[in-house]
């Protein structure tokens, strides 16, 4: 049961005329007095793209066998009528009662053995064989009703794949996992030597006798944990390439997408991976009402999909209108907030803005997340906020398919991420993101956009390269980082990187493994601090979370420039931070996890050391990003946040007001301007 991989679709996606704009579309929910009124509404906020038939599968096939594609057909046939295009549902985000009564085997089973019933939705593991004949079944039917449909722009197949339930461990799971290891390894042999199986007993004799990683009386084995999450992420993308093949057969032009769940909190699929099925990456992305810098974690999610896509643009599948209804407490956004946010995917590489949903539900579990059309409807803020936000997209037709500019990298591996927060480790406290996003906020605060890349990339053309954590990760990723420097870029090295290979083996001979002679030090022992705990700095810097007995390498040449030292017992004198000249470029460690103020001026003194700039002169508090197109033409988007108005030292004409930008950005504005 393995998929083969399906070429992309050369073709551009985006068919409507400038920036996409829309929403899920859910018809089914509406009689057809409302169904009529959504296409005025629709004309008047200035919607072109649409999700549609996403959850529908319980009323196109309400009994196996029979279908009822009536509503869905006049839906359609309106939204054409209307100049909308459609992003297509394969309708299998959530299978029928009839399918989960009939055949529970569908339905997922948890690590302790609980098996998730119906009246949710996702309730369906993708290793499950029956489910996939149905799920095909049903793709194929939609594809070969709708295939000449003049409104179809865009296939979104099934949706959000891995959410809510990310791995499963039923017994056609752990059949699947097994077949898995097989191809992965070739022998049982070579996976008892990559998961270390000597420890504890643990050798297999066969496949046979492995099982998913469940409940069990302590740590579980390191390796099989980390493959298992491997799998489970292929496990989703087998599927949709399952389903992608059916399109393909149906609708050779027709591009396909699914939505992913881009952030800083989602983790469980590897999404760099599968971004080579994908013929546009499409993301899910939500904000946290509760917390304060909101605006610095959607920067930070859009910049990590413009990462996964490649750099190309990308769909914003959804956000809100306003508050959502699945946080403790669900806020509305303040005033001006969706627009703002609206506009930073857009600067930060999306050509399409969408939001789940059209119409706010009258019922169903979702009825207080807001929609485009609130229960309120014309009359209210939100209602105006829609129409404003048509009416920016419209004027921003010019910035379509130019790309954002960055000299910026940030090294980011799902597999490290899965692999340095397993159990067993020197600190429970340490999370992959931390470094990390410390460096983006430093980095976005002072108007430098940051890319986020694979361990695999090309490096050439970023003169500022920055590895956080990167705990796993294999050789020929090593080599590619330290030839980067070698090449003339400055590469900074945090703390717990390198440790580990692929297979989670230590690299023996002193930490940071893989980046010792990189960076001419090696560290004996790691210091992790107990929350509340820090260290202090020689040059004044406070660290939290980490410090380890760091040494300079003796070898002539070799050795690395400290350029800071922990000044606390038992580690007062040792290098914390150092740099080492490398070729035409540097390579810098990080022993710690500094505060804002000490990460704030490491990353002044990286940026100077690898001569890279703000987008443009700004006061302070002021969000920049640049896009440019092929042609040459640049566009800075200059995003203020903040409650006092702010200048910015640029010239051309803005695009939302349709005048002359005269320097400043209003409190709470957003401004777009064509550069001369």
């Amino acid at each position: 049961m393995t998929s083969p991989e399906i070429p992309r679709i050369p073709s551009v996606w985006n068919s409507v005329d400038g920036l996409a704009y829309g929403g899920d579309y859910n018809p089914e929910q509406w009689p057809e007095d409302i169904r009529l009124e959504d296409i005025e509404l629709m004309k008047e906020a200035g919607v072109n793209l649409l999700s549609v038939a996403i959850f529908s599968w319980g009323l196109l096939e309400p009994t196996e066998g029979n279908y009822d594609f009536g509503w869905l057909d006049d839906a359609l046939d309106n939204l054409h009528g209307a100049g909308i295009k459609v992003a297509l549902a394969t309708a299998t985000a959530s299978p029928p009662a009839w399918l989960a009564r009939k055949y529970p085997e569908i339905l997922p089973v948890t690590a302790e053995g609980t098996r998730l019933e119906r009246g949710s939705r996702r309730h369906y593991t993708p290793s499950s064989s029956v489910y996939r004949r149905y799920a095909t079944t049903m793709t194929r039917v939609i594809a070969e009703r709708y295939k000449n449909h003049p409104a179809l722009a865009l296939w979104h197949v099934d949706n959000e794949l891995g959410c809510h339930v990310g791995e499963f461990h039923g017994e056609e799971d752990a059949a699947a996992f097994r077949r898995w290891l097989e191809n992965r390894y070739g022998s049982i042999e070579t996976l008892n030597e990559a998961w270390g199986t000597a420890f504890w007993s643990q050798h297999y004799a066969s496949f046979e006798e492995i099982i998913p990683p469940g409940a069990a009386p302590t740590t579980l084995n390191p390796g099989q944990q980390l493959d298992f999450a491997r799998f489970n992420s292929w496990a989703f993308i087998d599927y949709y390439r399952e389903l992608l093949a059916v399109i393909r057969e149906v609708t050779p032009n027709i591009p396909a997408t699914t939505n992913f769940m881009v952030s800083s909190a989602t983790k469980a699929l590897d999404y760099f991976h599968w971004s080579k099925d994908m013929d546009v990456i499409a993301n899910d992305h939500y904000l946290v009402a509760a917390d304060p810098e909101r605006e610095i974690e959607l920067a930070f999610s859009a910049d990590l999909t413009r990462g996964v896509a490649g750099g190309e643009p990308w769909i914003l599948m959804e956000h809100s209108t306003s508050a959502v209804n699945w946080q403790p407490h669900n806020q509305p956004k303040m005033p001006g907030e969706m627009l703002r946010n609206s506009l930073t995917y857009v600067a930060r590489g999306a050509d399409a803005v969408m939001f789940f949903q059209w119409r706010q539900s009258k019922a169903g579990s979702e009825k207080f997340h807001s929609a485009m059309v609130p229960h309120g409807g014309r009359d209210t803020q939100v209602w105006r906020n829609v129409v404003e936000l048509g009416e920016a997209l419209s004027k921003l037709r010019p910035i379509k398919g130019s790309r954002v500019e960055s000299r910026v990298a940030m090294v980011f591996d799902y597999e490290a991420w899965w692999a340095s927060e397993l159990d067993s480790h020197p600190s429970q406290s340490l999370q992959y993101l931390d470094a990390m996003r410390a460096f983006h906020r430093a980095l976005y605060l002072r108007g430098v956009t940051a890319d986020f890349v694979h361990p695999s990339a090309d490096f050439s053309g970023y003169d500022l390269i920055l590895v956080c954590t990167l705990y796993a990760v294999t050789d020929a990723a090593a080599a590619s980082i330290a030839a980067a420097a070698d090449g003339g870029a400055t590469v900074l090295v945090s703390y717990f990187s390198g440790i580990v290979d692929e297979r989670d083996h230590v690299r023996l001979g002193g930490y940071p493994g893989a980046f010792r002679e990189l960076l001419g030090i090696r560290s004996e022992e790691f210091h992790p601090l107990f929350p509340g705990d820090s260290v202090t700095l020689s040059d004044g810097t406070v660290g939290t979370l980490w410090s380890e007995h760091v040494h300079v390498a003796e070898s002539a040449g070799q050795g690395a420039e400290v350029l800071a030292t922990f000044t606390d017992y038992p580690l007062d004198g040792v290098p914390a931070v150092t740099r080492r000249p490398v070729g035409s470029g540097s390579a810098w460690y990080l022993a710690t996890l500094p505060d804002s103020d000490g990460i704030d001026a490491l990353t002044v003194s990286l940026l100077e050391d690898a001569g890279v700039t703000s987008v443009i002169e700004a006061s302070a508090g002021v969000e920049l990003t640049r896009r440019r197109a092929e042609d040459g033409s640049s566009f800075l988007f200059a995003i203020n946040h903040g409650k006092e108005d702010v200048t910015v030292k640029s010239d051309g004409d803005e695009l939302l007001s349709g005048v002359r930008f005269s320097g400043v950005v209003r409190a709470g504005a957003v401004a777009v301007i064509a550069e001369d």
